[in-house]
């Protein structure tokens, strides 16, 4: 088993889960996760919008952990392991580097909100990179 890869899963569907609770919970979710005012507003307004696109999250993420927990052996091999574990590597990553970027210009979010959510996205990307590292051979 790799720590790792067990761990970057459970961030991933820890994050899921988060996304979740924003489209139970709604705009207040919305607002206190930093999806932005806007999005608060569509869901506080009973539009559909917010709800596919925060449930379309909640599928990646938990694809993604999936995807983890299949590379650490917890559960069955999934198709594409390796290409599919690059890439969520490096999507982590990118989107990491990337918010570092939008601090200065948040886009409708606040930067505190780039801030946090690039931290989680840089950790959740190294946590991926290490064990894809430690895995690579077997996969």
């Amino acid at each position: 088993m790799n720590i790792f890869l067990i761990i970057a899963g459970v961030l991933s569907a820890l994050a899921a889960m988060i996304h979740l609770g924003c489209i139970y919970f709604g705009a207040p979710w919305y607002r206190f996760f930093g999806a932005g005012e806007h999005m608060a507003r569509l869901a506080e307004q009973g539009n559909m919008q917010p709800t596919i696109i925060t449930a379309a999250i909640v599928l990646v993420l938990s694809t993604w952990s999936l995807y983890a927990f299949s590379a650490a052996g917890l559960i069955v091999r999934l198709p594409l392991l390796r290409v599919a574990l690059i890439l969520i590597t490096a999507i982590y990553l990118i989107r990491a580097i990337a918010g570092f970027f939008l601090i200065n210009d948040p886009m409708g979010r606040s930067p505190d909100f780039w801030l946090w959510s690039s931290v989680i996205c840089l950790s959740v990307g190294l946590f991926h990179l290490f064990g894809l590292k430690q895995q690579w051979a077997s996969l």
